[in-house]
């Protein structure tokens, strides 16, 4: 008899030693020589409602954590622990079959970061946002036809608009058919993966407002992936802080800018822009280039650009605890350091 999955009522995703490695293959004969540790030993939970932010630099995994997440990409190792209304329990999304994880697509949807890249053009708005309708037998015909148009209204886009094609949009506009198809299936949690990011910064408000209202709309859950912390700060109830495959630090989002303890997310909130001319930010230039995924770092990864790294640093691993107040963070030194945190606005 299978054991029950249990997950505390108010939690609907919960990761845990979330893994994702890629093989490095040389020779003629294409052998593994080693492995790309994009994602390396994730915990991290999502409360049903709220917005988590994943920040850090390009490169780092947060786009493979989400499509990870998602199970888009197969994990090497781990448990992702997700409350299912239409299967009516708790299931791991890293070990189900294909037939539940059918189902499973209706609840988890993603919004990609490129509007250009992520719409056919060969395809009509309608037919975009409609496919997976058709694709889960959920509505056909006149009914899904309804159903495109209440999408777009809701997305702040014409029913008439369902007529033309992708090329025919403005950026913004092509994101928020991109929003309007993850939304066709009625899901709850939704990976947003930087879907800012290349849009202009007037547009980008437009967006992040739009996200926040069908979020209270729909009762959405997001995960919202960026590397703007700017963009972040507006959205997010708490914020993740990913540095080589690893969470370093995770805190409400008000006291993760104000109170940092990891000196990585010091050096990020360093070359946050504030809204004051009085303020002076003295920003934290890094020294050296990130490590590699294929050999990363002994001990603490982030210890050979570390200001403040002592030995320890470079032979133990550190430990991802709780500080206090449900902020948690991987460092030796985190409760010793005082470090620079920005004003929040």
């Amino acid at each position: 008899m299978a054991t029950e999955i249990t997950l505390e009522t108010d939690t609907l995703l919960r990761v845990t030693g979330l893994k994702k490695y890629f093989p490095v293959r040389r020779g003629v004969f294409r052998r593994v020589v080693g492995w790309v540790k994009a994602v390396d030993d994730v915990d991290m939970f999502i409360p049903e409602g709220e917005t988590l932010g994943l920040v850090g630099e390009s490169g780092c995994g947060k786009t493979t954590t989400g499509r990870t997440i998602l199970r888009l990409l197969e994990p090497t190792a781990g448990e992702v622990l997700f409350r299912s209304k239409r299967l009516g329990r708790v299931v791991d999304v890293a070990k189900i079959g294909k037939k539940e994880l059918k189902l499973l697509r209706r609840e988890m949807q993603i919004i990609f970061q490129d509007p250009y890249s992520s719409l056919n053009p060969r395809m009509t708005v309608g037919d975009i946002v409609g496919e997976p309708l058709i694709v889960h037998r959920m509505a056909k015909g006149k009914e899904k036809e309804e159903k495109v148009k209440e999408l777009l209204q809701a997305v702040g886009l014409k029913p008439e608009h369902m007529r033309r094609y992708p090329h025919e949009f403005s950026g913004g506009q092509r994101q928020r058919i991109g929003i309007a198809r993850a939304l066709a299936l009625n899901p709850q949690l939704i990976v947003c993966d930087e879907p800012v990011s290349a849009l202009d910064v007037s547009i980008q408000a437009q967006v992040l407002n739009l996200l926040e209202d069908l979020q209270e709309q729909f009762h959405l859950t997001y995960l919202f992936i960026a590397h703007d912390l700017s963009v972040v700060k507006h959205i997010s109830d708490r914020v993740a802080v990913m540095y080589l495959g690893k969470i370093v630090e995770l805190a409400e989002t008000e006291e993760l800018f104000t109170h940092p303890l990891h000196p990585y997310t010091e050096a990020l909130l360093s070359a946050v822009p504030v809204p004051d001319p009085d303020y002076e930010a003295e920003r934290i230039i890094l020294q050296g280039d990130v490590p590699s995924p294929v050999n990363p770092p002994s001990g603490c990864y982030f210890h050979p650009r570390c200001p403040y790294a002592q030995s320890i640093c470079s032979e133990q691993p550190p430990e991802f605890r709780d500080f206090g107040g449900a902020h948690f963070a991987a460092c030796h030194r985190a409760g010793e350091l005082s470090l620079r945190g920005v004003k929040m606005q």
